[in-house]
């Protein structure tokens, strides 16, 4: 693949994570088992992505452990039934990441984490933004993904 083709499928990628409800995040278990599960991301540029949760918690002890993760999106699914074919198929967009994940610490990059989840999904609600993060940003995580390499995207229309 090209370079430039691989830059259009990583930028292809990235709008799939945008457009999808949740993003599936893997991760490892201490025990070594699997741990998957639906959380809101938000990206802040090409690389990075955050989520909140509580301050304690099983993805936290996974993230902890061994913060590499893996990032799945669906943005579009339709299943089909092709007369011309005689076949059953599904047209979709997905995407797959690989990042590294970390709590933030500095209050500055967790307010903006936050201000980024809230403007993209309940952005009729910012003007009590500010209330909310005096009331809670204590007893919020944060946790950073930092993507370790380009997004990959594929689908089928």
């Amino acid at each position: 693949m090209r370079k430039a083709d691989r830059a259009k499928d990583a930028d292809w990628a990235l709008a799939v994570f945008d457009k999808a409800p949740y993003v599936t995040v893997s991760m490892t278990r201490p025990d070594g088992t699997p741990y998957g599960l639906p959380l809101s991301l938000v990206r802040d540029g090409a690389d990075t992505f955050y989520f909140h949760c509580a301050g304690e918690g099983e993805k936290l002890d996974c993230i902890r452990r061994n913060p590499v993760v893996s990032l799945s999106a669906v943005s579009k699914c339709s299943p089909r039934y092709e007369e011309e074919k005689m076949n059953f198929t599904e047209h979709y967009h997905s995407a797959i990441a690989v990042g590294r994940a970390e709590e933030v610490c500095d209050r500055d990059e967790k307010i903006k984490a936050l201000k980024l989840i809230c403007e993209r999904f309940l952005p009729k609600f910012m003007d009590r933004f500010d209330a909310a993060i005096a009331r809670s940003l204590e007893r919020t995580t944060v946790i950073k993904i930092t993507l370790a390499e380009p997004p990959v995207g594929k689908c089928k229309e």
